[in-house]
């Protein structure tokens, strides 16, 4: 499989990547320092779109534009530097930041928030008019989700946890329920981070400080372990014309005598499977 960089831009840490297929072109955040890039697939050009709050979460909404999950519980939209804000805060994630985000087939949003020392993480859903659901909390670091195929399922990652959870999905209300621990990472190989399904429903998983990236079967068995000169690889997207492209987003750019080549860069992997195009969002202000 061939590996290649395609962006760098030193990132603390990259994140969240989003496949524009309109635009043929990737986003991700650089969480710690508040910015989004860009990366345009036919003129191989990338630039920074976005300075400002933290955003720890994207989806792409079925106009084109983006959806911002940030800090304090905001949500807003981005519309080539035209933002709206969906949800000014959540009173009570004042003091933390949304971690990951994706939309369901009808638009909706999952998206989770970090623990602090005085609150748990927790679950969000936001249904299409902005309203907001608590689905779960006492969580330690939501990250990676994705949903199986035939739609029955949705992985979800407590990071710290080193979990990669199972819900049951139910399509028709957006609710979970049947929660179990689906993958557990054994210690010393990293931190299960961002994650994806592709075409064949198999998962793949990012691995944070494991300078690995891992794909699973449905069932949960190890089938393939891409090993990365970053020790941080965050999350992962496929993309491009035929979404056989994985652009994988990595961190530590700011210390990379100690986190390894490309750290903070994001990759190119070609790997000969094919993934599918993310559901958009369709969230508007209440």
């Amino acid at each position: 499989m061939k590996l290649s960089i395609i962006a760098d831009f030193q990132c603390h840490n990259a994140e969240c990547p989003i496949w524009h297929p309109q635009q043929q072109c990737l986003y991700w955040t650089d969480i710690p320092r508040g910015m989004i890039f860009r990366y345009w697939l036919e003129s191989g050009k990338a630039e920074q779109i976005y300075s400002g709050e933290v955003v720890g979460g994207l989806t792409l909404q079925a106009d084109g534009s983006l959806l911002l999950l940030k800090n304090r519980g905001t949500v807003e939209t981005w519309d080539e530097g035209k933002i709206t804000t969906i949800i000014p805060e959540i009173p009570e994630e004042k003091h933390t930041r949304f971690n990951d985000a994706i939309a369901d087939p009808v638009g909706r949003v999952f998206s989770g928030t970090m623990a602090t020392p005085e609150s748990p993480g927790s679950l969000y859903r936001i249904d299409l008019d902005g309203s907001l659901h608590l689905i779960k909390t006492g969580l330690l670091v939501p990250n990676g989700m994705g949903f199986t195929p035939d739609l029955q399922y949705l992985y979800f990652t407590d990071s710290d946890r080193r979990i990669i959870y199972r819900f049951n999905y139910d399509v028709e209300t957006g609710s979970l329920s049947n929660q179990k621990a689906h993958i557990i990472t054994p210690d010393g190989l990293g931190v299960p981070d961002g994650l994806t399904v592709d075409a064949t429903g198999h998962i793949w998983s990012a691995r944070w400080d494991g300078e690995h990236l891992y794909r699973y079967t449905p069932s949960g068995e190890e089938v393939l372990r891409i090993q990365f000169p970053a020790r941080k690889v965050t999350s992962m997207v496929f993309g491009g014309f035929d979404y056989t492209q994985l652009y994988v987003t990595t961190a530590g750019g700011n210390n990379r005598s100690q986190e390894g080549y490309g750290a903070g860069s994001v990759f190119k992997l070609s790997t000969g499977i094919r993934g599918v195009p993310e559901f958009r969002s369709r969230i508007k202000a209440l």
